[in-house]
């Protein structure tokens, strides 16, 4: 009775426009930039405090990171203890982080809680008095999972991935050893939170079913502070990538080898980028894609293989990610070149090009499903001065981009004698 059954695929309809909410703006008094995005029917808010206090403004490793994740324990007003207390009591969700370029702290909370939110949210930012024991208990643990991470090939080979590409005196490139978990104290946390952490470097982003009063709360609990008087010194870094292409650390006793091949590239400022995504998609961006095809599914090399495109404030980096057995390592990295030339060279069919436009046409749907998603991508665009029209550029795009586009940005931008090949394993 089953082998009668006829398998069916059902149909695929097109996206034929995403629409995308344009977000509210205002400043307070003091003129810090607020964002609204009103979305939702349920009485949930969430604020997103940004300062630009990321990696690239430290001048010790694991500055940034340290002073975001010591906001929480402690302030002027109240013990680490008591702040939690109360984040829990009100039931908010707070997530600090610290990235490249930026840092700050998401909290999620009921709407009608604003005003004790906001108040906690001032303690915490403008507030923290980093205390000595809770900096050295962190910092034993952030050791630990450091050396258990030190373990796993994936890490080791992002880490030199990043050196290589960006160079190892900055920020974005250095990486980290065990004796920088011991260089940072409570005063350098001071310092570096009295000169990132201010109104002159914050924006707010506010999305969700939005109380009434918040501009007026806004105001009052952050419109009056006005920036620190410390002289913000910007560090000097210039970026520099390897001069050695291929770089092998050996890992004996692995079981598998880690790769990552890719550059430094354009961000999302430059007009090139929108096609640069879908030539990415159709590399690696995707569960269909050619390398995911070739080297899972065909050859069997790996469980999974992908490559990315990101953006930074100072540049961009596109890399192929992937961990295979150490006697398909070189297997597969010539794989890999062989499916970025055929990129170069052979067009993209019709079919191909039309499941990447539908996958990639539902991936934007998913960036503005929801007030929270809709408060991400607009912090995605915002970071790098632009507004909706990028994801309008993007879109269209993806509607409209032709072979002959590909094949150009693919020999533009994949250009194999300019990429870095990072290998970790066992030789």
């Amino acid at each position: 009775m089953m082998n009668n059954l006829q398998r069916i695929q059902p149909p695929v309809f097109p996206v034929e426009k995403v629409v995308i909410p344009e977000a509210g703006a205002l400043r307070l008094n003091n003129g810090v930039p607020v964002y609204l995005i009103e979305a939702g029917t349920e009485d949930i808010m969430r604020i997103e405090f940004i300062f630009r206090a990321g990696q690239v403004k430290e001048h010790l490793p694991l500055l940034s990171s340290t002073c975001n994740m010591m906001l929480s324990e402690g302030s002027l007003n109240y013990t680490s203890e008591e702040l939690n207390g109360l984040l829990d009591y009100y039931g908010v969700f707070l997530h600090q982080s610290a990235e490249k370029d930026t840092a700050g702290i998401v909290l999620f909370f009921l709407n009608k809680h604003i005003e004790k939110v906001l108040e906690l949210s001032r303690e915490i930012l403008f507030r923290p008095v980093f205390p000595e024991q809770e900096l050295g208990a962190l910092m034993k643990k952030r050791l630990h999972w450091y050396l258990v991470n030190r373990e796993k090939v994936q890490n080791i080979a992002m880490d030199q991935f990043f050196e290589s590409v960006f160079g190892k005196n900055h920020p974005y490139g250095y990486q980290v050893s065990e004796h920088d978990f011991e260089n940072i104290s409570p005063s350098h946390l001071a310092d570096f939170h009295s000169r990132y952490y201010n109104p002159d470097t914050m924006a707010i982003v506010i999305s969700g079913k939005i109380h009434n009063q918040t501009a007026k709360l806004l105001n009052s609990y952050f419109g009056y502070d006005n920036a620190s008087e410390i002289k913000k010194e910007e560090p000097f870094n210039v970026l520099k990538g390897s001069e050695l292409k291929k770089f092998h650390i050996n890992k004996p006793g692995t079981v598998q080898n880690a790769i990552r091949i890719g550059s430094s590239t354009i961000n999302k400022r430059h007009p090139d980028y929108p096609g640069l995504k879908v030539l990415d998609s159709i590399l690696g961006g995707y569960f269909g894609s050619r390398l995911m095809k070739n080297i899972r599914e065909e050859k069997g090399f790996t469980y999974g293989i992908s490559s990315s495109l990101s953006s930074l404030d100072l540049s961009g980096y596109k890399v192929i990610s992937t961990e295979v057995g150490q006697k398909n390592s070189k297997n597969a990295i010539e794989e890999i070149y062989k499916e970025i030339k055929l990129l170069q060279t052979v067009p993209v069919e019709k079919d191909e090009m039309a499941v990447v436009r539908n996958y990639m046409s539902g991936e934007m749907v998913r960036m503005f499903d929801g007030p929270f998603a809709l408060a991400e991508s607009f912090k995605s665009a915002w970071e790098f001065g632009l507004d909706n029209r990028y994801f309008h550029s993007l879109s269209e795009k993806i509607r409209t981009i032709e072979p002959d586009e590909i094949i150009e940005l693919a020999r533009k931008y994949y250009n194999i004698d300019e990429l870095y090949e990072i290998t970790v394993g066992a030789e």
